[in-house]
């Protein structure tokens, strides 16, 4: 089965955007002008964007608003962690969504996108019309845990040992922090080498069948660093969330606004579990588990549903 993804579309319009005195952020909108405004949040943080974000939604339909987060793609200062943190961003969208003039939008955003994308809207949920969630992640300790110290790699033995393979014997019963190490390095050689592993390592387990393309592009040093920095940079500092389960303290602000939940019953990087919880607390939204897919956007089953809401959707009435 293919993915049923719209045409590919370039930008009718781009935007640098300083957002502070240090960070300036790369902003895109393509599709319709006059189109139902949504606003995509890649994954990460550091992840950046890829021309095939812009062709979930109908461009005669939508709106779409891209950015790159500070930091990575085409946002500047490259690989910059000061001034960088989940609030930082929460400023940007906000940001982004007053200079656009759009009065309210949809949010769409997968694995650290939808912690994004959740973060964002429970502090402004008046101008959110809808959700799209994707490979749930709710920045919690044990999430962090499972994923970077011990639980996948139990699935994944044999790319683990290449995760494992910078950080000396001593030092790995807190990976996270033996990384920070590592990615901070003055020698800019060991700061790659860790970089491509960390980044590698995600993009091994991301799918439900392993995807050497994808473990490819990870392993390019200019993607590596920024990727492997910034989201390093975040999760040795909790995310910069006050405490574990805020997010899901919070999310009964969300409570009127269509929702849906999509997630890879095999996601390996992001546990189902997390996509369960996260709509025990929000009832009202549709949950879609997806029986043959991972954690990847461009699962087949993941991309399918996600765009088929996408037709659906409707700011008024809903899914």
């Amino acid at each position: 089965m293919a993915i049923n993804y719209y045409p590919e579309i370039t930008p009718y319009q781009t935007h640098s955007l300083k957002v502070s005195d240090l960070h300036t952020i790369y902003v895109e909108e393509c599709g319709n002008k006059d189109g139902i405004p949504v606003i995509f949040l890649h994954g990460g943080p550091g992840g950046g964007l890829q021309d095939q974000y812009r062709r979930y939604f109908n461009p005669e339909k939508y709106r779409i608003v891209l950015f790159d987060q500070r930091g990575c793609g085409q946002s500047t200062p490259f690989a910059e962690l000061e001034d960088n943190t989940t609030w930082d961003l929460v400023n940007d969208i906000e940001h982004i969504r007053e200079t656009l003039g759009i009065e309210s939008w949809a949010v769409f955003g997968g694995s650290w996108g939808s912690t994004l994308a959740l973060c964002y809207s429970i502090k402004h949920p008046s101008k959110i019309t809808g959700l799209f969630l994707r490979g749930i992640f709710l920045l919690r300790k044990k999430e962090i845990d499972w994923f970077y110290q011990d639980g996948a790699s139990r699935i994944f033995p044999e790319t683990w040992k290449g995760y494992l393979s910078p950080v000396e014997p001593d030092k790995r019963d807190d990976l996270v922090n033996a990384y920070h190490e590592l990615l901070n390095d003055d020698d800019e050689a060991i700061q790659l080498k860790a970089a491509r592993a960390w980044a590698v390592w995600e993009a091994s387990t991301s799918k439900l069948k392993q995807s050497k393309e994808l473990m490819e592009h990870h392993d390019e040093a200019k993607y590596a660093i920024a990727f492997a920095k910034i989201e390093n940079h975040y999760f040795v500092n909790d995310g910069f969330i006050e405490n574990d389960d805020w997010i899901l303290e919070n999310v009964k602000v969300l409570k009127d606004i269509p929702t849906v939940i999509v997630h890879g019953r095999y996601d390996v990087v992001c546990c189902v579990e997390n996509a369960v919880e996260l709509h025990e607390k929000m009832p009202h939204a549709k949950l879609e588990i997806i029986e043959d897919a991972g954690h990847s956007i461009s699962e087949t089953g993941i991309a399918n549903c996600l765009i088929e809401y996408c037709d659906k959707f409707n700011p008024s009435k809903g899914f």
